[in-house]
């Protein structure tokens, strides 16, 4: 149950006209009063007899009653109060009682004896009411309003356990700014599926991936299109800005200005300042090798260099100080915008998402103190710099192992937010994780399918040495492996790494002691990944030769990684905490 206040307004009777109207797109069913502070409000939903003014005069009497001069500009109050999808439909005397808590947890009318504001529900939907209520006491006071939103939200987890309706996660005040309903009627009218706001918030989040200076900050921003306005001191120091979107504009014709601040918390100019000034302080980020047959430039190498971060970052975040281990967490965020702006057409949308699902979680109480995260923010950079992945060949099999490791990194995350208590962050990572999956199965599908057909193809004497080396290396896992379909896979992979002159049966054994598999789904799909990134091998392997080369034999380019699809063959937990 989620309780909307918005802002103060100063017409009542227009508020009304809205609630009792037919809704901007014929939304509106039956609309009717369920409640009032009285009990005898007329209703001119039902009652033919009285009219929206009647109900206005009634409701702005103690306005009305005060001079002109004490009257309050802003003097409407308005929340909305809707139910998740899925829940029962409430009646009119439950949501009568659900008007009557959410006024007196806000102050509005507090009951008791205590004089409150005149107010009235009106419900048009089977999922939500509307209460309007005017800013002055009988008495002609004030009424103690203080933080109404976050004790409406309080009430609403109260009412939600009484009733039995889903239990939303409660916050602690580190969310972005939710769109106003004026703003989201707005952007429906537009037929925009975002609301201004929100596509700002996108748009700056991406531009703060991997940037070093302000100067670079506000390029990315021009580039992408949106007004900049800059405030500056007398002394010349740059101190915050406002965007906007060219053709978001007011009724005068003006552009409709957000401050960063106003964005997200984390997006004001001195907290975005917090990154690289950390970054400065502690040196350049420690650079990973590039991958084999690619540059330091390449999409590839940089998605290489993202996995191998990644998997640092998870180790820090499960077992770091708290305040380092947000640091990485906001990083991580970093890194999501940035493969989301330079992924290709069939992972862009779940990658996209994932970046605006995760937003909620790179924020908590817990401050992060930067610095030590700059090897994630160098990847987010190199992932920019990099430029888009043309999601095929060692471009769109990097981009798969950089999801899978991301995967981890976010999981671990979902993890660390459970531990604090901090359960909104914790169900956006989630949701991210699940986002990760499905782009994850999109990049693998094709390069996984040649290196499983490699490993079909690995002649008996190659199979038989693989087996025995797995048998040597993990004795306690190898049959259940041996029985995978994921074998051939990894079978291959083993036989790529024996070529590039690496120790298999030490490799395996440290691609097992990082992290514990015996839980996982398909254990051989995991450590074709950590092999294969651990081997530094090529990640594609559409053009190894039919027979898998091994030994003088020496690949050209090989077969791609993948720990199951995200979260369904991983090792460890998934990212409910269900162990696999």
């Amino acid at each position: 149950m989620i309780p909307s206040v918005n802002a103060p307004g100063d017409r009542t009777i227009g508020l009304l006209a809205y609630l009792y109207g037919p809704g901007r797109h014929e939304e509106h069913v039956d609309p009717h009063l369920v409640a009032s502070f009285d009990g005898m409000a007329p209703d001119p939903g039902r009652d033919p007899n009285t009219t929206l003014k009647a109900l206005q005069q009634l409701l702005d009497q103690p306005v009305q009653a005060l001079p002109t001069h004490a009257r309050p500009a802003k003097h409407v109050w308005h929340t909305s109060v809707r139910t998740a999808p899925g829940d029962r439909t409430l009646s009119d005397e439950e949501w009568a009682e659900v008007a009557r808590r959410i006024v007196a947890a806000t102050g509005i009318d507090p009951g008791d004896g205590q004089p409150g504001c005149r107010w009235a529900a009106v419900r048009h939907a089977d999922d939500h009411i509307h209460i309007v209520a005017t800013l002055v006491t009988e008495d002609g006071h004030r009424p103690d309003d203080y933080r109404s939103g976050a004790r409406a939200q309080a009430e609403a987890r109260l009412i939600e356990k009484e009733l039995g309706l889903h239990q939303v996660a409660p916050g602690d005040g580190t969310a972005a700014q939710r769109p106003t309903s004026a703003e989201r009627h707005k952007a429906e009218r537009q037929g925009r599926e975002r609301t201004a706001r929100e596509e700002l918030r996108e748009t700056v989040r991406r531009a703060v991936a991997g940037a070093t200076s302000d100067e670079e900050f506000f390029d990315r921003l021009a580039r992408d299109g949106l007004l900049i306005r800059k405030r500056v001191a007398p002394s010349g120091d740059l101190l915050g800005y406002k965007v906007a979107l060219p053709d978001d504009r007011n009724k005068d014709g003006e552009p409709v200005f957000y401050p960063g601040a106003r964005l997200a918390p984390d997006l004001s100019l001195p907290r975005i300042r917090e990154r690289w000034s950390a970054d400065t302080k502690n040196g350049p980020a420690p650079r990973q090798e590039d991958a084999v047959r690619t540059g330091p430039g390449t999409p590839s190498a940089a998605r290489r260099r993202t996995a191998s971060a990644a998997w640092q970052a998870v180790l820090i975040v499960e077992h770091g100080e708290d305040a380092v281990a947000a640091a990485h967490i906001a990083a991580a965020g970093e890194v999501l915008d940035a493969l989301a702006k330079t992924s290709a057409a069939h992972t862009r949308r779940e990658l996209r998402d994932a970046a605006t699902a995760f937003e909620r979680a790179s924020r908590s109480h817990v401050r992060a103190v930067r610095g030590r995260d700059r090897a994630l923010r160098q990847a987010a950079r190199d992932l920019v710099h990099g430029g888009p992945a043309l999601g095929r060949g060692e471009d769109g099999a990097s981009t798969a192992m950089a999801i899978d490791m991301l995967f981890f990194l976010i999981t671990a995350a979902v993890h660390w937010h459970a531990k604090k208590g901090h359960a909104q962050q914790a169900a956006a990572a989630h949701q991210a994780a699940e986002h990760l999956r499905a782009a994850y199965q999109a990049a693998a599908a094709q390069p996984l399918g040649v290196l499983y057909q490699r490993g079909r193809r690995l002649n008996r004497p190659i199979l038989q040495r693989q087996t025995m080396v797995l048998r040597e290396a993990l004795p306690g896992l190898a049959e259940r492996i041996l029985a995978e379909p994921g074998w051939y896979a990894l079978a291959a992979t083993i036989a790529d790494a024996e070529a590039a002159g690496h120790d298999p049966a030490a490799l395996l054994s440290d691609a097992v002691a990082r992290r514990e598999l015996d839980t996982a789904d398909s254990v051989s799909d995991v450590l074709v990944w950590r092999l294969r990134r651990m081997a530094d091998l090529p990640a594609d392997a559409s053009e190894l030769s039919a027979n898998g080369t091994t030994g003088g034999q020496a690949t050209t380019r090989r077969a791609i990684s993948r720990p199951s699809a995200p979260g369904s063959r991983r090792g460890g937990k998934d990212v409910a905490g269900k162990t696999r």
